[in-house]
């Protein structure tokens, strides 16, 4: 059994959520059994990032036998000279290496869970982002009313809907624009409304869910040792990425200033750059497996956390086929916490058999290889514009010191 060929497709959710478009693959072998991949996060036109993933397949991953994968891993690895984490060839990768691990699954009749150490969780406790009930194509809420980012009040009541579909944990990122300048000490009134909304989140659901808090990234190491301390009262379960992530003594100064866990990793790429997170104290890594280096790489970060005493829980910003392939590395590992996922009408319609999520856990597949199938005809009728946005995109304007605008006013900004 060889590699023989591979098929790329952009699709874009209409929703926003996600991120703006998904590059899914599908390899063919020799034999004729296929497998389902999907990149996440290569930062170029998704057009484009579809030739990196068939020129690279075509250089590394052509003929090889599909069980080669340490092998392709260090070819991709080393690709051009580099041999270290390489976020836009991680990316490339991660996605053709999910497609060989369904191939394989097939192959041997078997969930891929089962060649991963086989099943060490029978169901897997999930989390959701509050999502606005309406949003534009960038994921913005369409109104003021329903802004679960920056009213409390929604954030509150988005959180409690959620709450009674059967999730036990939510998160949400209110803390103001992620810019591409870095670090920056957020103001008095972001820090206000950062802590309003935890706090009505906390009054409206009790004890029933986690909080999750959300940033990307937007705090100097100062800013965010101060809204720790104002989240404190409120027991969150994380904050994430509070800090831009090539910054990883701040991390150290931020995990040692407070007692709420850190959590980091969408970011990353390979165990290379996890165990300089693990090794300044981060305690909850969030590896997204289209970007981290896919699935067997994935399981290696999850085996480090086991010597850090501390857990894994796999960042999900994308499509359906990324989340069906954290689910079977998710499955197989003891250092599992939490899994990110995303429900919304397009993630259901791009798949014709899918995971099963009940009552807020999702339930360990029993079908060979990822255990899914993709509606060729929904990832075509929702085609991507070459040229068009990147899968996510920072705001481009320096943020103000007394900062009060959302990122969509500051994206109108001239």
């Amino acid at each position: 059994m060889r590699l023989k060929d591979i098929e790329t497709w952009v699709t874009v959710p209409p929703a926003g959520i996600g991120g703006s478009f998904w590059i899914i693959v599908r390899i063919t072998t020799d034999d004729g059994i296929t497998g389902l991949g999907e990149c996440y996060g290569i930062p170029v036109s998704g057009n484009i990032a579809c030739q990196m993933v068939e020129d690279t397949f075509a250089r590394f991953l052509q003929g090889e036998n599909p069980f080669n994968v340490e092998l392709m891993f260090r070819r991709v690895y080393s690709a051009g000279f580099t041999q270290r984490p390489d976020i836009s060839m991680m990316g490339v990768f991660s996605g053709m290496e999910i497609a060989v691990w369904d191939i394989l699954g097939k192959a041997l009749d078997q969930p891929v869970y089962n060649l991963l150490g086989g099943r060490f969780h029978e169901k897997l406790r999930t989390y959701t982002y509050l999502y606005p009930k309406q949003t534009d194509f960038r994921g913005n809420p369409l109104d003021a009313e329903h802004d679960v980012y920056h009213s409390p009040e929604a954030a509150a009541e988005r959180a409690l809907e959620y709450i009674n579909s059967g999730f036990t944990a939510i998160k949400q990122d209110p803390a103001g624009p992620y810019s591409f300048q870095g670090g920056r000490e957020l103001s008095l009134h972001e820090l206000n409304r950062c802590e309003a909304n935890v706090r009505a989140i906390r009054d409206a659901v009790g004890n029933r869910a986690d909080i999750l808090f959300g940033t990307h990234g937007q705090m100097t190491t100062s800013s965010a040792i101060r809204l720790a301390k104002r989240l404190e009262p409120y027991d969150p379960l994380w904050i994430e990425e509070p800090c831009p992530p090539d910054q990883m003594d701040a991390f150290r100064r931020i995990s040692q200033a407070t007692s709420i866990p850190i959590a980091t990793g969408e970011r990353l790429a390979t165990r290379q750059e996890f165990h300089q997170c693990l090794k300044t104290g981060v305690s909850i890594l969030q590896p997204d497996i289209g970007r981290s280096g896919g699935i067997w790489e994935t399981k290696k970060i999850a085996v480090l956390c086991e010597l850090f005493n501390a857990q894994i829980a796999p960042h999900i910003y994308c499509g359906p086929i990324a989340h069906a392939a954290a689910v079977h590395v998710a499955i197989s590992s003891p250092a599992f916490l939490i899994l990110e996922t995303i429900q919304t009408e397009f993630h259901d319609q791009i798949l014709t058999r899918q995971p099963m999520w009940q009552d807020g856990y999702v339930i360990a597949p029993k079908e060979p290889g990822l255990g899914i199938d993709i509606d060729l005809d929904v990832v075509l009728t929702h085609p991507y514009t070459p040229g068009g946005r990147l899968h996510l995109e920072m705001c481009q304007s320096v943020i103000p010191s007394d900062n009060k605008k959302t990122s969509a006013e500051l994206a109108e900004d001239p």
